[in-house]
Parts: C-alpha cells; structure tokens; sequence
C-alpha cells in the first residue's frame, strides 16, 4: 500500500510538472499507455474527447483526491492573488480561493475518509483551456453516491479558476432544497471563458434552438446515430429522428428547453458542454450542465444533460419522465 501511494504521489507530481513546463496539444488518447498507471481509483476514464494534457491533470487531481491529500489538490488551482471559484451548485456552497479550498480539504471528515472513499472521473472532454468530466464520488466520502458533471475553467498556465459541480438530488437520494444552506450564489464567474470557437458556437446554436422550441433545428445539429441522455430523468435515446421527436414533446416543459439560457461554455472543438440558467417554469431549480461530444465535423455524437430534479415537485418529475414515452 505504501508503494502504491508514493507511485500515486509521483503521478501527481508528473501532473503538476506538466502543468508548468508545456503547451498543451490536439493529441488524443491514442498514444497514451492508460493500462500502465497507478492510480488510486478505478482506471475507467474516457479520453477520446480529451487532449492529453487535460486527462493528464484532472488524473492528477482525482489521484490526490482520492487519496485525501487536501495540498496536492489545491496545488492544481491558481494561487493567489488569481481570482478562483468553486461552486456545488447542488448544494450552493462557494469556495473563492485556494486558502477556502485547501480548509475544508483539510478537515477531518474528508483528510480521514476510510480509503474506499474515492472520487474518479468517468469521461474528460476537452483541453487544457477548459473542460467537463464526469466524475463519482463513493459513497464512503460524502455518505451517498453523487454522479457529477462539472464545468473546468483554465488559465493560460494549465491552473483551474473555475469549477463548476451539477448533480441531481433525486439520483444521490439527497434532498435539499435550496437555500438550505444560505442564499444560493449568485456570481459564477460566467463571463471567465476559455474555449474554442467551436465548441461555443455550436453550444449557442443548439441552446437558441432549445430556448425557441424549435426541436427540428436542434436535432439537425446532431449526428443520425448520436446518444440523448437526461442523467435526472434516467432517459436514453438513439438517433437522431428519436432525439426530435422527445424534442417535440419536451421542449415547452424541460428546464433547459423554452425560456432557458446559455450560461457558461467549456471545451474544445471535439467536445466540452455548457451551463445553462434553467426556465422560469423550471422554478426554484436555477441552473443545469450540459456534456456534449463532437465528432470532426462539429456533429453532436453524445448529449448528455444533468440538474437537480429534487427541486421539482413529484407530479412535475413524473410528468417530465414521461415524456420519454413514445405515443
């Protein structure tokens, strides 16, 4: 176990040394030996939609997260006097630096944690300029099972200024309305953006289309054969003829569908996602995060949407998974 550690240890190293010494690249997973590392944690992360850069430090980051090394994990942030945010938009706790980062990484509820107690990402979409991951966290670390789509931010030098974390209350079995914890935040740093033309155009296009109702428009943005998924409602569709149909239904009743906005953009020109303000309807839900992957000729390939449906009413949740059924 000791040696495992320090091997992880040294990923995180590596990690952080990269960061500092190189440029990021538009290579993809292809040449990277994942079968040969250590980690701490499950070695299940997707990066075809990632540069190498980028799964290199997020790895890095889960590594040390999943060892409870609350210093290694703040290291992957901008120091001071560098503006940061962490935000649980689940929750609405903010964290605005490294020093508030590294206090409530260093506590004895998380520093102790049994070392079952992991966090892993499942899918990393992006470059070194921005990114989403899908990650987990067992339940052995926060006391039940959260799925998570966050939203990453980069400076210039490889150092997060910006994460973002969505998941859905009903899925973790966490039920918390908001404010349970104070007034929800209202600045999220929207305006800090460092991604590719790309990814924001076709994030803008396909979210204007959403907001408008227009659900043939929208599915011409994606690929014959691409994947829809709704992490909060359990939904699945495949294809692009059955993504317009649900989009049909769906549009006037589903928070990121009329009324909704673009709030954030992440990613590069293979993939990345947005965070979307959710529709007035959608009240007291506030925000949501959606993943999307592009194939090469900027087709969506796999959509993959998260928010906390906690917030609904039953009626209203059980009226939105209908939804999903074909008439």
């Amino acid at each position: 176990m000791k040696n495992k550690a320090l091997a992880t240890l040294a990923t995180i190293a590596l990690a952080l040394m990269v960061n500092v010494a190189f440029g990021d690249d538009d290579r993809h997973d292809n040449d990277r030996d994942d079968n040969a590392k250590n980690l701490p944690y499950p070695n299940v992360t997707d990066t075809s939609h990632a540069t190498d850069r980028a799964a290199d430090i997020l790895e890095g980051f889960f590594s040390a997260k999943s060892l409870h090394h609350a210093a290694a994990m703040v290291s992957f942030f901008a120091p001071a006097p560098d503006p940061v945010l962490y935000i649980d938009a689940g929750l609405g706790f903010a964290w605005p630096s490294q020093a508030s980062l590294l206090a409530v990484w260093s506590s004895p509820a998380f520093a102790n944690g049994p070392p079952d107690a992991l966090s892993y990402p499942l899918r990393i979409i992006g470059d070194a300029r921005s990114a989403l991951v899908e990650f987990v966290d067992t339940p052995p670390l926060l006391g039940a099972e959260f799925r998570f789509l966050a939203s990453i931010t980069f400076n210039n030098k490889g150092q997060i200024v910006r994460w973002i974390d969505y998941w859905d209350g009903r899925s973790s079995l966490v039920h918390l309305p908001i404010g349970t914890f104070g007034p929800y935040p209202t600045d999220f740093h929207d305006n800090v953006v460092n991604a590719s033309a790309t990814i924001k155009h076709v994030s803008q296009t396909l979210q204007d289309a959403l907001e408008s109702g227009n659900a043939a428009a929208a599915a011409q943005l994606f690929t014959p054969d691409a994947v829809y998924e709704d992490m909060a409602l359990h939904l699945r569709l495949e294809g692009q003829l059955q993504i317009q149909r649900y989009l049909t239904r769906g549009l006037s009743q589903l928070p990121y569908g009329a009324g909704a906005s673009l709030a954030h953009v992440v990613g590069s020109d293979r993939g990345g996602g947005y965070e979307w303000r959710a529709a007035p309807s959608a009240a007291p839900l506030v925000r949501g995060n959606t993943a999307l992957e592009l194939d090469r000729d900027g087709k969506i390939t796999r959509f993959t949407t998260i928010y906390d449906s906690f917030q609904f009413a039953d009626s209203k949740y059980q009226s939105l998974v209908l939804l999903g059924a074909e008439h």
